[in-house]
Order: structure tokens, then sequence, then C-alpha cells
């Protein structure tokens, strides 16, 4: 059922968009108690916006999670997990020059877990303490990306894959040559496309980020990485981005497979945030 349908059929829900190109807010749902028609609307509205946002949340975590999981199957992220809830990842930081402060963290552009063969699809992100002033999230369409290029980059870049290793951002994680050793026995490099299909709309989205993408396969170095200076900057748009404030109580809804985002790390205080993923499928080629 499209979306327009069931907004239709469902008179008490509102989405309001944000941005011309990614972003909407919707209202009158309650994601600890939705219907399948409910949650249908939800996942209409994440493709066709990528992000998603809701405020006055108050599920517990074992309905975070249930919600969750209506998506299909939750990941366990290979460095943290709630001990009671091992799906759950929690994302407390503390912002500022404070001794043991720790807010950089996602402060650059990426798409979750692309050094996995099977990349994070989406994830549902909580707010539940946050400093009094910054801490937004960005996120930028790469749907919009790509398609922003012009006809000769499309053409050179469409058959080619890139190297994913995600040594590039968990490695201030792993202190010891024999971690890191670990790490990559655990997680091995993947192969992905640079331009991939999105299982579901079928749209085309630029699939390289700055966070575990380490070099374009099949050419010489110097073109590597001049065509990711390129392409990198593209996520870096304002037209393709979306800015988002939290409040204790939003949560945040994202299609990780055509979208980056960007923690800023500009606060000070405790900014705590939990988070449930769903497992993604092996990116396709767009152009075999």
């Amino acid at each position: 059922m499209t979306l327009d349908k069931l907004l239709a059929d469902l008179p008490h829900v509102t989405i309001n968009p944000i941005q011309p190109l990614i972003g909407a807010e919707i209202a009158g749902l309650d994601i600890a108690d939705v219907t399948d028609q409910e949650f249908a609307l939800i996942h209409q509205a994440l493709l066709r916006f990528k992000v998603v946002f809701l405020h006055n949340q108050t599920p517990t975590r074992a309905q975070h999670v249930a919600f969750g999981r209506r998506f299909g199957t939750l990941e366990v992220h290979p460095l943290a997990g709630h001990p009671e809830f091992p799906e759950m990842l929690v994302l407390r930081s503390l912002g500022g020059m404070k001794e043991g402060a720790t807010a950089p963290a996602a402060d650059h552009w990426h798409s979750d877990t692309t050094f996995r063969a099977k990349p994070s699809a989406i994830s549902v992100l909580m707010a539940h303490e946050l400093p009094p002033l910054g801490g937004d999230t960005l996120w930028s369409n790469m749907v919009a990306a790509y398609n922003g290029l012009d006809d000769q980059l499309k053409q050179r870049i469409e058959t080619l894959d890139a190297a994913h290793n995600g040594l590039l951002t968990f490695i201030r994680h792993l202190d010891t040559p024999e971690k890191q050793a670990g790490f990559l026995t655990q997680h091995p490099v993947q192969t992905h496309p640079v331009v991939s299909l999105h299982p579901e709309t079928g749209e085309r989205v630029l699939y390289v980020n700055s966070g575990f993408t380490s070099h374009i396969l099949g050419v010489s170095d110097e073109e590597s990485a001049a065509l990711l200076r390129v392409l990198l900057d593209e996520v870096k748009r304002p037209e393709y981005q979306v800015r988002f404030r939290w409040e204790v109580g939003s949560i945040a809804i994202w299609d990780n497979r055509a979208t980056q985002h960007y923690g800023v790390a500009d606060y000070t205080g405790w900014r705590h945030l939990e988070r449930v993923t769903v497992e993604g499928d092996r990116p396709k080629k767009a152009c075999p």
C-alpha cells in the first residue's frame, strides 16, 4: 500500500517533511504500540524520506527492541551491547574538555558497519539524556548525492568496487596490534560496490563513506584517492542534508542503505542515546 493511501486511512497520523530531499517528522504514533497498518506507514515513510523522527516517545527497552525487530533480524554490535538486551547499543558519551571526555566518536560522515559483509539496514535511535546545548545529528541522502554527479563520473564509477575496513574507525578502541589483528580476523576487510542498488526502492546509491572505505579497487592509488576525494565531498552538500535537534524521548529511524550520518561533537555534559539496528543484505552493484 502506498504512503499516501496509508495516510488517508490513518487520519490521526501526520507526516511533515523537514527538508526537500531528506527527513520528515511523524506525529500521532507511539512506537510501543503500533498497529500493522501504522507500522507499514512508518516503513513507507522511511523509504521515501530516508530518515524519520518521532517525539515524546516512552518505550521500555524491551518495547524499543520489539519495535526494531518488526523491521527484521536485529544485529549485535561488535564492540558494545546492553547487558540485558545484547541487540541494544548504548551510546553514552561525555562532551567537553573535562577529564574522561569521550564525545568525538561518530563525528565523521559514515554509514554503519559497512565493514561487514552484510552492513546494517535500518536503525532506531532514542534519546534518554542530552546536554543543555549541542549534540545534534545530521543525515545526508546518498541517493541524491549519486543523482547529483555528472554523467561522466557516474559512468566511471558504476562498475567499480571499494574496500571497507572497520579499523579505520575502531582502531581508537583497539590499542594493541593483537586486538587489531583479532578484530580483522573476526571482521575481515569487505568489498562493496561504489554504486549500490537499494534492495527495496531500486534507487542507485553512492556507497562509499569516510568511516570505513579505505580505497577503490582496480585503479591506481592516485586515481583511488582522487575519486574518493570527490565522492566523499558529495555527502557534505547542505542540499542533501537534514540536521536534527534531539529532545529526550525523540526517536530517529534511518535507512542506512541510503544515507550517511554525522554525530556533532560540539557539546559539554552527558549525552545518552540507545539504538537497535536491523541486519541488512550484501549490497548489490547497480551496474553488474
